[in-house]
């Protein structure tokens, strides 16, 4: 058992070095910002419940997702990650949040972030694919979800199952200010969808490509830019979760 005492971006970094092994579980402690990987699977926030989890819970085979994408120093490279994969403006909000800071706590600092990055991002025109399924048109955002919650508490995907074998991707429209301010709060709650600007797509293997790179943010870091693919790799993480 690896114990992972630490953020999104600590669990990152240890499924990056352990995917695919057999016989290697994995435990969380949260001691990060956002804890949005945690969030799906009811794993405890607070150290004493973790632990107890950690000790006692009971093992889960869960879905990784396997990206490929181009560095910022343009090399292609192949990373894993646990929880949700973007590519548009989320990725520019997870980077400012981590140049900046997280004084204000996740929830806070990811929703101030959002809002000053939507009020100056300009939409692009993307290309996605989702198995069989084709879109193009004007985006803010791609959200290819294994797990339900990203941006500090965001019920992003309230549907998505880490362990069905596919994921649910969440294309975010031209959304307009006012949508925005609106639908924020329902974003929190997992009531935003459905909704006339965004669709929601499921599928094992996800593209998307713009004309111009669009960043793209893994479990909140920020490896690189478009054009970049997702593939769901099933049952490739054990992890200890509270007893059912």
């Amino acid at each position: 058992m690896l114990v992972a005492v630490g953020g999104d971006g600590t669990v990152n970094e240890i499924v990056n070095g352990i995917a695919g092994l057999e016989g290697v579980e994995l435990a969380i402690v949260h001691r990060g910002t956002g804890g949005d990987f945690v969030r799906t699977f009811g794993i405890p926030r607070k150290i004493e419940g973790a632990l107890d989890v950690a000790h006692s819970g009971q093992s889960r085979e869960i879905d990784l997702g396997r990206a490929s994408l181009r560095t910022w120093a343009g090399r292609e490279i192949v990373t894993w990650f646990a929880n949700i994969g973007s590519a548009g403006m989320s990725g520019a909000v997870a980077k400012r949040v981590n140049e900046t800071g997280k004084s204000l706590g996740g929830k806070v600092s990811y929703a101030w972030s959002t809002l000053a990055v939507f009020a100056r991002w300009r939409n692009a025109q993307i290309t996605v694919t989702v198995g069989d399924e084709k879109r193009t048109g004007a985006m803010y955002d791609v959200v290819v979800a294994n797990g339900r919650y990203f941006g500090g508490g965001m019920k992003i995907c309230p549907d998505a199952d880490p362990a069905d074998g596919l994921f649910d991707v969440l294309l975010i429209g031209d959304v307009t200010k006012r949508d925005l301010v609106l639908t924020l709060p329902k974003i929190y709650r997992g009531t935003h969808l459905p909704h006339p600007r965004a669709e929601l797509l499921r599928g094992e293997k996800v593209t998307i490509e713009a004309p111009i790179p669009l960043p793209v943010e893994l479990d909140g870091e920020q490896p690189g830019t478009t054009p970049a693919s997702f593939e769901i790799v099933p049952r490739a993480l054990q992890l200890r979760v509270p007893r059912a």
